[in-house]
């Protein structure tokens, strides 16, 4: 079952991107997930959006951390392949880009992850603030050609104002 984003958002997903239905993604933690129509060798790359309130004052750069710990308790080695803090003071973000293998389907896969950790404040309560962690998965081979439709539905993400209507 997805669960809900801390602060409501809106997107719009890339063409040809399908959105995945919640018993099909084995991610409980995850509030949406999207495949690209074309497989690479078995394995479907996939956008993922999930999020929390953070009550501490944790850094993006320990959060992106934390999710790299998290992926080695699955995937043995992971390596941060590249890292950048970008955005401003007020909209802070975090890009990085993980590189691991795992086995999936009885196959052992080279994959890749990019990840965006956007800080928001919550439209209610400017004070608390949320965190929410866009990622594409692909394989190695992959990952390049869906890479900009990546970036593409990234620069589309932004509050939900209309939320509260």
């Amino acid at each position: 079952m997805p669960t809900s984003l801390p602060v409501p958002i809106e997107f719009r997903l890339p063409p040809e991107w399908l959105p995945a239905s919640p018993e099909g993604f084995d991610a409980s933690d995850v509030s949406f997930a999207a495949v690209h129509p074309r497989p690479d060798a078995g394995f479907t790359a996939n956008i993922t959006i999930d999020g929390e309130f953070r009550p501490d004052a944790a850094t993006l750069a320990e959060l992106a951390d934390e999710s790299v710990e998290r992926l080695r308790e699955v995937a043995g080695e992971v390596v941060v392949a590249n890292r950048h803090e970008v955005g401003s003071a007020d909209d802070p973000a975090l890009t990085q880009q993980l590189t691991f293998s795992v086995v999936v389907g009885g196959t052992r896969r080279d994959l890749v992850q990019s990840q965006v950790y956007l800080s928001m404040s919550d439209i209610e309560d400017p004070h608390r603030r949320a965190v929410i962690r866009l990622s594409l998965t692909a394989t190695a081979a992959q990952h390049d050609s869906v890479r900009g439709d990546f970036q593409d539905f990234v620069r589309t993400v932004r509050p939900d104002t209309r939320a509260g209507i």
